[in-house]
């Protein structure tokens, strides 16, 4: 993964090549600027953020624009506020922001920002499509869903997990270049699917990494303890989930071990807990899922190589 911040001297640079065009916007009043986006240069270790009065006249932005990805950038200078399509962007007192693609979003899509003399500026994105690991298997899908006694179970789990990944944590991990948690045999892809006689079941939400049993797992990025459930949840198992700020969340299953706890600053790299198969698992790995808002994203995208 490419580093996410954005630093003064990529905006400048980014502006030096600016090129952009006009267009009409009929879902805003007022006059209308259409630009292509463009790709930051890349950023310097220690970034620092450029004053909003002083920043682009269009977005600039970098990260993985494909389904399951990710997109970090820069609203135009004077933005009072943005979105991407109808979703409204959270904006840092600089103008950054962060977003997200789902598994299967389309293949465009538009960044909006309402400037403060009444402009619209739109950067169109194109989003890649992904080919998906589908395996047909020829049996029918199980009709029976869950039983009212595992249900009595589940909704207070789920009600613990929907409040966590709604926390606003005050934290920068989400700019941060991820590290890999723990290192070993993928065996689980994100986006991957079962469909049973033509009956898909739901995707695989995260990416499995078995590297034995008890291993120590770590941060891949700053964040704020938001669950850490040492009394294993019916599925997930030992479950902890991390907020990385800006709306995006980190979600770890399965383990056999947390060595931290709710409310807990965690920094990139400090160990969280250990690998292990508490929950519904056939063998100790760890379940990495990551969610921006209600998106879930690939991890895979996130990370440099193994």
């Amino acid at each position: 993964m490419r580093s996410a911040g954005l630093t003064a001297a990529a905006l400048a640079a980014a502006l030096a090549i600016l090129c952009g065009c006009s267009g009409a916007d009929r879902e805003e009043t007022g006059p209308v600027e259409t630009v292509q986006p463009l790709r930051a240069p890349a950023p310097s270790p220690t970034p620092v953020p450029a004053p909003a009065a002083s920043g682009p006249s269009t977005f600039v932005y970098e990260g993985e624009l494909e389904q399951g990805g990710w997109i970090i950038g820069q609203v135009p200078a004077g933005t009072v506020s943005a979105r991407l399509d109808l979703r409204d962007l959270t904006l840092t007192q600089d103008g950054r922001f962060l977003a997200g693609f789902d598994r299967d979003a389309p293949g465009d899509a538009v960044l909006v920002a309402k400037l403060r003399d009444g402009r619209t500026v739109t950067s169109p994105l194109t989003i890649e499509p992904r080919a998906w690991r589908i395996e047909n298997i020829n049996i029918a899908r199980n009709p029976t869903g869950p039983s009212e006694a595992f249900m009595k179970i589940r909704r207070p789990e789920l009600a613990r997990i929907n409040a966590a990944r709604s926390q606003d944590a005050h934290s920068d991990g989400w700019s941060q270049s991820f590290i890999w948690p723990v290192k070993g045999r993928i065996s689980g892809l994100f986006g991957s699917q079962r469909v049973y006689r033509g009956v898909p079941a739901s995707y695989h939400t995260g990416l499995d990494i078995a590297p034995g049993g008890g291993v120590p797992y770590v941060a891949p990025a700053d964040g704020v303890v938001t669950l850490a459930a040492n009394d294993p949840f019916s599925l997930e198992g030992k479950l902890l989930i991390i907020d990385h700020g800006m709306g995006l969340n980190s979600a770890f299953l399965h383990s056999s071990s947390l060595a931290v706890k709710e409310g807990d600053v965690v920094r990139q790299g400090q160990v969280l807990g250990t690998v292990g198969m508490t929950g519904r698992a056939t063998g100790p790995h760890l379940h990495w899922s990551i969610k921006w808002r209600d998106t879930r994203l690939d991890p895979l995208l996130f990370l440099p190589p193994q």
